[in-house]
């Protein structure tokens, strides 16, 4: 797994570069991965939900505390494409995260173009994105993430109880949930990540003394 994870590290993007390349992509009128007229306008539509949280997304003073002093270096790799709406709504929190801390790396890496990489990672068996790696230098992993919260998790997982599928209609309600939450319970899951991978190198610290 190591050699596929240096694969697609190799092949990933800066936030900044993924920025740049979703504003192609809108300005061509075109998408990542297998290209459709949908995925083409959710990619437009992603572009401009990931600049307005660029401008609007702020951490708190504790949560800012709390990422600024993450002690290990840690690379975060995401699997995504332009077209997913859970992604739009993810990816500029973990820039703002990324950001707080001089320890963690974040970049980016589109799934069709390492499916192997992905199968790494399923959830319930699917190739659900935005996936997050968190990795040491080394490309060990320490912790995954991902595709959304536990409360969207949840949404979906109600929705599809009783309705039997995710439609149109829930896609809109979870974006809804998405602009309320303002990325909050994504910074609360992944602030709980690196305080108990802080405490795990803590105590193999502690063993190799």
């Amino acid at each position: 797994m190591i050699e596929k994870l240096a694969q697609g590290l190799e092949g990933s993007m800066t936030y900044t570069e993924y920025m740049d390349l979703m504003n192609k992509l809108v300005l061509t009128e075109s998408t990542t991965g297998e290209i459709d007229q949908d995925r083409v306008e959710f990619t437009a539509l992603n572009y401009k939900r990931s600049l307005r949280l660029n401008k609007t997304i702020q951490l708190s003073e504790i949560e800012t505390s709390l990422f600024k002093g993450v002690g290990i270096k840690q690379i975060w790799l995401l699997i995504t494409e332009s077209w997913c709406g859970d992604a739009a709504q993810t990816l500029p929190v973990l820039n703002k995260l990324a950001e707080a801390s001089e320890n963690i790396e974040l970049r980016v890496v589109l799934r069709d173009e390492y499916p192997e990489l992905m199968d790494h990672f399923l959830t319930n068996g699917t190739r659900s994105i935005p996936k997050l790696i968190i990795m040491n230098p080394h490309l060990e992993v320490m912790a995954t993430w991902g595709p959304r919260t536990a409360a969207a998790t949840k949404l979906v997982t109600d929705y599809k109880e009783k309705f039997g599928k995710i439609d149109a209609q829930f896609k809109t309600l979870l974006q809804i949930w998405y602009n309320k939450d303002k990325g909050k319970n994504i910074i609360n899951e992944l602030g709980v990540v690196v305080q108990q991978l802080e405490k795990q190198e803590r105590i193999l610290a502690e063993d190799r003394v």
